[in-house]
């Protein structure tokens, strides 16, 4: 008997007998597309410097890619039909890379369904959901999106029923991406279209995963019909894909949601980046509340993996706040539990989480699935962990799978304010905002990039990540030098020293040729103390461009 994946390798191999065209005859370096854990690339022109790198052909290489990788993964013999969902968000080539990966995996053989606009943690969700008429559970998921980066841009992120796929299965599918895209011709993508408008179905997905949160929210405040009724509730979407959260999660619950904005889906972010580390984002969300006397502010990034808030004073409720404000709701649940964060929280952050919260803070790498695959990890050794969340607003919960998803965790913002609503404990974001009254937060903080110039001939035959490794020896070599200075017993990335009230940590980026070094101190005076403690060490790095440092040190000194 025939596999599916033998049916595949044989409609491959047939099509593409006439060879490749001369559209698809340039040379692609696949792995060049590989962002850690997700695809992104060029798919617009328009941007000077800025090639196109994603095409349709590419993304449909892509997407058969990961067709092959799930047939072999779910190792299914006979003929069982696999089903991919494929979502995407605003960005204005969504419906034709939404198109080409359609062709990808029904010219693989499986079954394609189609969810149009939607979010990255609904896509995850939609190979859990058992619902016939929304064809659920899917046995893969791709989302169509590039997070926050410029309109140009593009990426795939893809899931399982075991979750987000990682680094290393990222560049397995690139690797069979690009043996399928050297062998693409005229003829194999019309095999694949015709294959693709025999298996492709549309159904409105997201509908149901907000019912889900609506419903998560009146259990959690006790089975109350309107929890929210009262509260007025105000949505920053930046014209991503989370606009429907007003309509379709606060609404329902009784909020009032008048002066939410940029909830339309505009792949142009003609107002601001839809990021919620973004100042100007930041401050437009912080407006709306204001203005509109709300009681709350919620704002998302384009495919809602990502979140923060601003309580009625407009105080932002994001990074060490955001993740001081979960751990505290988290630990009323879960006492004593290890909270998982990236490399970047502060020391009054771990203060706070241990001191005065009673759990455990662990610090791990950068990178959202670096902290989750971290938290999953310590429950697999027998240490208790609910909470995996980075500073960027990626915050994952074991309750909800280990997926980081933004609008959950917004939820659980909602189910407290309910919940104390429906108790009598309060009925405002003080709520909130009380829960992380004893965060102590530094007056100083920054961080600054030092770019590391690869054609600099201080590099040698070595490589940036080389180079870089020899900044932070170095650093280390001079701190344990230094008695006003103390490295951290236990640190996972880079160099983390703390000393006059404050801290610093020098690393190397996930990806690129650059050492971003994080400062926060009780005052400029400190800041500056800690910032030429590292200029002592790296300025004799001729490759390292440390011009941030010494701009930051003119101004605080």
């Amino acid at each position: 008997m025939l596999t599916l994946l033998g049916i595949f390798v044989f409609k491959w191999t047939a099509a593409v007998s006439a060879g490749s065209d001369s559209a698809l005859a340039q040379k692609v370096d696949f792995k060049k597309l590989q962002n850690g854990s997700d695809i992104r690339g060029v798919a617009l022109e328009g941007v000077e410097g800025e090639p196109v790198t994603l095409t349709e052909p590419i993304t449909e290489a892509i997407a058969a890619g990961f067709a092959g990788w799930l047939l072999d993964k779910k190792n299914i013999d006979g003929f069982v039909k696999l089903k991919i969902s494929i979502g995407h968000d605003s960005r204005i080539t969504a419906k034709s890379m939404q198109s080409a990966a359609a062709r990808g995996i029904a010219g693989a053989g499986l079954d394609v369904v189609l969810y149009g606009l939607a979010s990255t943690p609904a896509m995850f969700n939609s190979t859990m959901t058992v619902q016939d008429d929304l064809l659920c559970p899917v046995d893969g998921a791709i989302m169509l999106t590039a997070s926050h980066l410029p309109y140009n841009r593009n990426g795939l992120k893809f899931f399982t029923n075991a979750g987000g796929l990682g680094k290393a299965d990222i560049s397995d599918i690139l690797s069979r991406a690009s043996k399928i895209y050297d062998k693409m011709s005229d003829k194999s993508r019309e095999v694949s279209q015709s294959a693709a408008e025999a298996v492709v179905s549309e159904v409105d997905y997201m509908e149901r995963y907000t019912q889900d949160l609506v419903e998560a929210v009146r259990k959690g405040a006790g089975g109350v019909e309107k929890p929210l009724e009262g509260f007025h509730i105000v949505v920053d979407a930046g014209n991503g894909a989370g606009g429907f959260f007003a309509g379709k999660v606060l609404e329902p619950l009784g909020a009032v949601t008048t002066g939410s904005q940029f909830l339309d889906p505009d792949g142009m972010f003609p107002n601001h980046i839809p990021n919620p580390e973004d100042k100007k984002a930041m401050e437009a969300i912080k407006k709306a509340v204001l203005e509109q006397k709300a009681d709350l502010g919620i704002i998302f990034d384009t495919d809602v993996d990502r979140s923060a808030a601003v309580d009625s004073s407009g105080r932002e409720l994001n990074r060490n706040r955001l993740i001081a404000l979960m751990a505290a709701i988290v630990l009323e649940e879960h006492p004593g539990t290890t909270i998982v964060t990236d490399s970047v929280t502060s020391d009054g952050l771990t203060t706070f989480i241990e001191k005065k919260l009673g759990g455990k803070h662990h610090r791990f790498k950068r990178g959202y699935k670096n902290v989750i695959d971290e938290g999953i990890r310590l429950n697999q050794i027998g240490e208790e962990c609910h909470l995996a969340i980075e500073t960027s607003g990626h915050g994952a919960l074991k309750e909800n799978h280990w997926l980081d998803d933004g609008a959950y965790t917004m939820v659980k913002l909602l189910i407290k304010l309910a919940a104390a609503k429906v108790s009598g404990e309060g009925s405002g974001s003080e709520v909130l905002s009380n829960l992380i009254g004893e965060l102590k937060e530094a007056d100083f903080a920054s961080e600054l990039r030092f770019k590391i110039n690869q054609e600099h001939p201080d590099l040698g035959s070595g490589t940036f990540r080389e180079y870089g490794e020899q900044v932070m020896k170095k650093l280390e070599s001079m701190v344990e030098l230094d008695s006003t200075l103390q490295k951290a017993p236990v640190n996972h990335e880079g160099v983390r020293v703390s000393g006059f009230g404050g801290w610093f940590l020098l690393r190397l980026s996930l990806h690129d040729p650059v050492l971003p070094l994080n400062i926060e101190a009780p005052s400029k005076e400190a800041a500056a103390k800690l910032g030429n403690a590292v200029l002592a060490a790296v300025q004799d790095f001729k490759a390292l461009d440390i011009s941030p440092l010494q701009k930051l040190l003119t101004s605080v000194n």
